[in-house]
């Protein structure tokens, strides 16, 4: 660090680089204000405004109607204007002057540039000398590594070849940076400058940010996508906080490649076993002439089953035997990844130094509180503003509950979501109908196809809409009622709350196509409707998986790709164009500018949450439905490889540089992965047992076929209708559609034919299949449970190198505690002694009182002799 501040401020290129003047001394933070003109020049530039010109028109006016020259007199009006605006702007300007003395008084070197080349920003550019930082360092208790160091293998002889040449292996893909860099020095600033966050809240500087210096072409540059990330030099540039985001990125990217290469191996597997599936077969094979009744009322007519061959064929693809294993496989992986994060995190924070890292928190500005313990002298200048300010008060409300508001709020925006989807429900089935009546062949060829990429694009367009709602939303709500006494409170409330409302806005029309569709349809004859003659949705013959499989596509991969990425691209790059625009800045000067005129105009930080919040979502769709596609993880993986390097590059070209801040984990993030982890058990269950055909395969294969073989399954799965039975109104426009007359036709259910006892009633198979799919819930979870919980007590959550090292770390110190007490303890008795000690006159010797008659002589080398008895009084 000292080199930071010695070799590298060497005046090569005084101009360039983020230096002072001087080209020595580097700038460590920036602070920018608005630069008000002199009242002198105000006047001079204001004579052309509308107001003066009407004041000097009407001055000439009364010149020319008295020969006398008349003093000019100013509007009171416009005169008390400037004056309220000449009083904010010097109550401003001494504000800064009180805040500047006090950083002077720490230490702290500043120089100001008032001359910029973006008009009316002024810059105040700070540096802290190396005693400053040493001391700021000691008052924050920054550790160093000690001098000895234990050195502890990763395990056996066996273990230790193959980590050595795993890492051999895996060489070229570490990032060229130098490990040894020294630390950047706003760890040790970052309490001096956050007392400027009180004046920024009072627009006494308008801006406040340290400056960007490096990390370019190892990290942020898409030409190094294949390697891993300089995870140790993002923590020294931004933080641990930010570290661990990208570490956990990192991680989590590197874990989807196992789960990619499994569900290609399984979407493989129904690819080459398609052409041998029994049930599509006998749904392809026209030979078996099988009349299915109306998917509409009125307007839709009668169909072949063998019409629907391309969708049978296409649900196999993810509907097969191999989707029950996978969705074990991903189980286990969820828990896996975890246990992986905590071992690394673990390292990490060994490694950053973070084990002892406490729950000491920054207290939020709003509520005018402040750690003063932690603040330097500087911390009188906010605490004034703080006191003076009328604005900035602690919060007492006497409005409806805070909580009791949120909770009403939220379920009102859940309600909403649910409407939304509605709609698009009520859209399907509406624009079914009218496709069935259309007069074009095109259009009636492809209803299916077209009403669910149509409805899956209308929910995509909806979701992301409604997540910048429910963004602001959520921000709102956070803002009522009593404000959390921290940030990490306040920052878990928003994530919380902005976690429920985006969860149900993404994964609503993927719960009701999963779980509803095709539950509350009715029979023929007996159909339930909605809002008038709507009549519900059935599923096509091969389940509603393939819709789901559609539905979680588009959404995962419309979200990556516009509002993950394209927004993350194109919106900060126009909002920098905008404040270039703003500033009246040509592209001339904009390349001439310096570093941190540069930075004046890249974007604020805003925090990680929208980060980790795609992210999170990311994996529920990854976890939650990977039952019903298995290309999800692969989706992920591809999209988390340009991820990385597209928030590297934001961070580093679009953004401010933010504060370094601690951070010992990533915090409710985790938990809720943990939780989503073990909600995607139980919700691939019911997909496998309810969604899928898998388990009334098993039970007609095991108990219903004669062969023990799959012939027979499609007939064993429809039921009869007599179209004599249909209700008055409902019966198709078009009865002789196929050319032939139709007495009866076939639906999918379990339900008595017409000519038993109880007709349309629900048969004993039916009720066979419910119980078989409900004990195959409970054996699944409860199995994938006990899996989990296994292998989460199988893997240490701390890696055995790193606890060996952590305790001979301890017995080191102690080793060192015991050797400091035990010189103290000498150093004291020495001058214990020498204090209770009395010199005779004109001799050397010294008498050290050791009783209440007893006194010992000592020379300065030694003890001569001893007394029993009292001495004399010379």
């Amino acid at each position: 660090m000292k080199n930071m501040y010695t070799d590298e401020g060497s005046p090569l290129y005084p101009r360039l680089g983020p230096y002072f003047t001087d080209g020595r001394r580097r700038v460590d933070y920036v602070l920018a204000y608005q630069i008000q003109k002199p009242n002198s020049i105000r006047r001079q530039s204001s004579k052309f405004s509308d107001n003066n010109f009407i004041r000097r028109l009407r001055r000439s006016m009364s010149m020319r109607s008295s020969r006398a020259p008349l003093q000019p007199k100013e509007d009171p009006e416009i005169a008390a204007q400037k004056q309220r605006t000449d009083y904010h702007e010097d109550d401003k300007r001494f504000r800064r002057e009180e805040f500047e003395e006090n950083l002077l008084e720490t230490g702290l070197e500043l120089e100001k540039d008032e001359g910029s080349k973006i008009p009316g920003i002024g810059f105040l550019k700070i540096h802290a000398p190396w005693d400053v930082l040493c001391r700021e360092a000691e008052f924050m208790k920054l550790k160093m590594p000690t001098k000895k160091v234990y050195e502890v293998k990763q395990g056996s002889n066996l273990v230790e070849k193959i980590r050595l040449f795993i890492h051999k292996v895996t060489t070229p893909l570490h990032p060229k940076v130098d490990a040894n860099r020294p630390q950047s020095t706003l760890r040790a600033l970052q309490f001096q400058f956050y007392t400027a966050a009180a004046l920024l809240a009072n627009g006494v500087y308008t801006s406040a940010y340290p400056l960007h210096d490096l990390l370019y072409e190892q990290w942020a540059s898409y030409s190094v996508f294949y390697k891993y990330q300089p995870i140790g030099l993002i923590r020294k540039y931004f933080g641990e906080k930010v570290g661990l985001y990208f570490a956990w990125l990192g991680v989590y990217t590197q874990m989807l490649i196992p789960a990619a290469i499994v569900g290609v191996i399984v979407f493989l597997y129904g690819c080459a076993t398609v052409d041998d599936n029994i049930p599509s077969m006998e749904i392809c094979d026209p030979r078996n002439n099988i009349t299915m009744c109306p998917l509409c009322d009125h307007a839709c007519s009668y169909w072949k089953l063998v019409t629907a061959c391309g969708t049978a064929r296409a649900s196999h693809l993810f509907d097969n035997p191999a989707t029950v294993f996978f969705s074990i496989f991903m189980a286990l992986w969820a828990v896996l990844f975890m246990e992986h994060w905590k071992r690394r995190q673990m390292r990490l924070n060994y490694i950053w130094d973070l084990t002892g890292f406490g729950e000491e928190e920054e207290v939020r500005l709003s509520s005018c509180v402040l750690h003063v313990s932690h603040i330097i002298v500087c911390v009188c200048a906010c605490v004034c503003v703080c006191v003076q300010d009328e604005k900035v008060k602690l919060t007492c409300t006497d409005r409806m509950p805070a909580y009791l508001t949120t909770v009403v709020m939220m379920s009102f925006m859940i309600l909403v979501t649910f409407a939304i989807v509605f709609g698009v429900i009520l859209y399907r089935i509406s624009i079914k109908a009218a496709l069935h009546m259309s007069n074009y062949p095109v259009a009636r060829s492809n209803i299916r196809a077209t009403v669910k990429t149509t409805a899956a694009i209308i929910n995509l367009i909806v979701i992301i809409i409604m997540d910048e709602i429910y963004g602001a939303i959520a921000r709102w709500l956070n803002t009522l009622g009593e404000v959390p006494k921290t940030d990490k409170s306040y920052e878990e409330r928003l994530i919380f709350k902005t976690f429920v409302l985006k969860f149900v806005n993404a994964f609503t029309p993927i719960v009701y196509l999963a779980f509803f569709r095709g539950r509350l349809v009715g029979r023929p004859g007996n159909y339930l409707y909605v809002v008038g003659s709507y009549r519900m949705e059935e599923c096509a013959h091969a389940g509603c998986l393939m819709e789901l499989c559609i539905q979680l596509c588009i959404t995962m991969l419309g979200k990556q790709l516009i509002q993950n990425n394209l927004f993350e691209i194109g919106i900060p790059k126009l909002k920098k164009l905008l404040r270039r625009r703003k500033s009246d800045m040509e592209e001339e000067v904009n390349k001439s500018l310096q570093r941190h005129e540069k930075d004046h105009i890249l974007g604020p930080f805003v925090g990680l949450s929208p980060e980790y919040m795609e992210m999170i979502i990311q994996f529920g769709m990854v976890t939650l439905f990977v039952a019903s596609f298995p290309l999800a993880p692969l989706f992920a993986l591809l999209n988390n490889i340009i991820e990385i390097r597209l928030d590297a590059k934001k961070f580093v070209m679009e953004l401010r540089r933010p504060i370094a801040a601690k951070a010992k984990d990533i915090g409710i993030w985790y938990n809720l992965l943990r939780g989503l982890s073990k909600v995607a058990v139980i919700v691939n269950a019911f997909v496998i047992s309810f969604t899928s055909d898998f388990i009334p395969r098993l039970v007609y294969q095991y108990m219903y076929s004669l062969d023990g073989t799959m012939h027979g399954f499609v007939n064993h799965t429809l039921s009869y209708f007599n179209v004599s039975d249909f209700q008055p109104g409902t019966d198709p426009l078009q009865p002789m559609h196929l050319g032939y007359k139709v007495d009866v036709c076939r639906y999918k259910d379990y339900r008595e034919p017409p000519s038993s006892s109880a007709p349309y009633e629900l048969s004993k198979e039916f009720w066979a299949v419910l119980a078989a799919r409900l004990a195959f819930v409970v054996v699944f979870q409860n199995v994938v449970m006990l899996m989990s919980d296994f292998v989460d007590w199988l893997i240490p959550d701390i890696p055995k190198d790193i606890s060996l090292q952590i305790h001979k770390e301890k017995i080191l110190m102690v080793e060192l505690f015991m050797k400091e007490e035990q010189g103290k303890r000498l150093a004291a008795r020495d001058n214990h002694n020498q204090d209770n000690c009395t010199s005779l006159p004109g001799t050397s010797h010294w008498f050290h009182l050791t009783g209440e008659n007893t006194c010992q002589c000592h020379r300065r080398s030694g003890c001569l002799r001893k007394w029993s008895q009292t001495p004399p009084e010379t």
